[in-house]
């Protein structure tokens, strides 16, 4: 046998073997890591404040904007199941009010769900994808102060372990359904429902299945979409 071409043959197997040990290792580093999204079944939760950025997608307030954000400011929030208003904070959270009515002004809620809602606990909605996985990319900074009387409205987060400033969700919020003083200190509230109570009422007394990511009783059986939210 020619001992030439059998060197040539180990000399191209060795090149095979280290250039596939590269390639491999070289995609793995590369790679997109999983999400692994934080759930907490007795918290309002946000799983995910990151979504793939786009030209069209909003963007945080300014400076300029939240130093302009008005004192007070009413939300009128129509869903499918009627509709209630909240009085915005701007004292209080100017940065959470801010991103608040520039998100509505764009139309980002427009047809949005309550996708999370908890009998005697909160509904939770503003979530571009409908799971709780979904934000416009960004958070907004804590602006913890006000209490959570029923009614109010607040920002969820991730949780404390990944989120230690407890920044705010860029876009999803919850309205409680009856005190709840446990969360005080932790979440963002930034307003309080001041008419139609019983909208937000009949709402979280919408019919759930058990959410299977999370063992939680909060899947609506039916869609409550949020139509649109208009600012005065």
């Amino acid at each position: 046998m020619n001992f030439s071409k059998i060197l040539t043959a180990i000399v191209i197997i060795i090149v095979l073997v280290v250039g596939s040990y590269f390639y491999l290792n070289t995609r793995k580093a590369t790679a997109p890591e999983p999400e692994s999204p934080t759930m907490n079944n007795e918290q309002p939760d946000n799983s995910s404040t990151v979504t793939p950025s786009t030209s069209a997608e909003p963007t945080a307030p300014t400076a300029a904007e939240i130093a302009a954000v008005p004192a007070s400011a009413v939300a009128t929030i129509d869903t499918n199941m009627g509709a209630f208003q909240v009085t915005l904070n701007g004292k209080a959270a100017p940065a959470t009010v801010a991103n608040f009515i520039k998100l509505a002004n764009a139309g980002f809620y427009n047809n949005l769900t309550f996708h999370r809602i908890v009998a005697g606990f909160m509904i939770q909605g503003g979530d571009p994808k409908g799971d709780g996985t979904g934000g416009p990319g960004y958070t907004i900074p804590a602006e913890i102060g006000l209490k959570h009387t029923a009614g109010a409205i607040a920002t969820a987060r991730l949780g404390d372990q990944v989120n230690p400033t407890k920044a705010s969700s860029g876009s999803q919020f919850y309205v409680t359904l009856a005190p709840q003083t446990s969360l005080d200190g932790q979440y963002t509230v930034f307003g309080y429902v001041t008419f139609g109570m019983d909208v937000v009422t009949k709402i979280g007394s919408t019919p759930t299945d058990v959410n299977p990511a999370t063992g939680e009783q909060s899947t609506p059986l039916q869609k409550v979409i949020i139509n649109k939210i208009t600012i005065k």
